[in-house]
């Protein structure tokens, strides 16, 4: 039964015009410039791969354009009347083209020529992706459990989500991404990232370390179409069995709550686990108040030079405590990162070492093992 599993793949397209443009530029600027044109030729040609792959594969596409995110194309829904059929391209993939460049186009032109571009609304195209997930999931169980459902009744969709970026990281979108990622492990839904133009994105390394998929920087742009099919064409289900492309290193820096600035090394609340980037005397999302004294202690030991003594007895405390906690060991936190406590042990650093954990207590609150005390 496994061999009637299709592979369902919604594609995330950042459409930023302005970031396009400077990756179409020649040298000196790109050594391999890749315009938008030619990007969605070899994409169309990585779409219809995936579709030609299996009759079972699902596809939807969506576009984060400035300010919006819309859904471009989905095969789940109805087929609309085509009048003008070529009779030498195969109707799935005419279907899958026509489609996509004419939904781009409209969106483009109603972009119209604005002063200042706003920042491309690729959050909203990760969760508009994941509820289509999830739709078409509990749709597809729903047949399932009912015996009459057909003779595909049994094919349930194996998602993953590509994303493919050319603009840098948003800082006031990291709650937003942390929560998606949260809830991608939940429908254990894998994403991948290519990042085409720019610089590394941190947010995106994190969502395809934490889901289980690959993060790539493309070298050379003009090798895009080899790069999605030898990386990204293959389904979660046969990667077991390929040499997939992983990552050398991962950047896991978090971005506070207080100014949405990437930190290297941040202050967490113990309640909440909210991020700051300085000591604070009340945490802004649980309204907790900290000691005088752990404020003062906190402050004196900025910037933490590696010590040898850091493993130093703590005197023990029921107060909320305002702990620093480096940003490898934030990506452990395996819950939503609006005012909600998680049950996975979150080291504190001092000097450059863990001198403690912290888990759940009965009470809600999160406080010290008795080993770390």
């Amino acid at each position: 039964m496994d061999n009637l599993r299709g592979s369902h793949l919604s594609l995330v397209i950042d459409m930023s015009p302005m970031q396009w443009h400077l990756s179409g530029e020649g040298p000196p600027t790109n050594a391999y410039p890749l315009t938008l044109d030619a990007f969605l030729s070899q994409l169309l040609a990585f779409l219809n791969s995936h579709v030609a792959s299996k009759d079972e594969n699902t596809l939807a596409v969506f576009g984060a354009f400035p300010g919006r995110s819309v859904m471009l194309y989905s095969s789940t829904d109805p087929a609309p009347n085509q009048q003008n059929i070529n009779a030498n391209s195969f109707p799935p993939f005419e279907l899958v083209d026509s489609n996509i460049i004419r939904r781009i186009s409209e969106e483009m032109e109603d972009l119209g020529e604005p002063e200042e571009e706003a920042p491309c609304a690729l959050v909203g195209a990760l969760t508009k992706a994941l509820c289509h997930i999830n739709r078409i999931t509990l749709a597809t169980s729903t047949t399932v459990n009912n015996p009459s459902g057909g003779p595909n009744s049994t094919n349930l969709p194996d998602p993953r989500i590509l994303i493919l970026s050319v603009s840098p990281d948003l800082s006031t979108s990291y709650i937003p991404i942390m929560n998606s990622i949260f809830s991608a492990q939940k429908l254990k839904v894998t994403i991948d990232v290519c990042q085409i133009y720019g610089s590394d994105t941190v947010f995106l390394q994190q969502a395809a370390h934490l889901t289980g998929g690959s993060y790539i920087f493309l070298d050379r742009r003009d090798a895009l179409l080899q790069y999605l099919i030898m990386a990204f064409l293959s389904p979660p289900s046969i990667r077991k069995i390929l040499s997939v492309p992983t990552q050398d290193k991962i950047d896991f820096r978090a971005a506070c709550f207080c100014h949405k600035s990437i930190v290297d090394i941040g202050f967490v609340c113990s309640v909440c686990l909210s991020i700051f980037c300085q000591p604070v005397p009340v945490c802004s999302t649980c309204r907790t108040k900290f000691p005088f004294k752990t404020l003062q202690r906190l402050n004196a030991s900025r910037p933490m030079p590696p010590s040898s003594n850091s493993n130093s007895a703590r005197p023990r405390t029921d107060t909320p405590q305002l702990r620093t906690i480096s940003s490898s060991e934030l990506a452990l936190s395996s819950g939503p990162m609006n005012g909600m406590t998680t049950t996975a042990p979150v080291g504190g650093l001092a000097g450059g070492s863990i001198v403690n954990k912290r888990e759940p207590s009965t009470n809600g609150k999160i406080h010290e093992p008795p080993e770390a005390r």
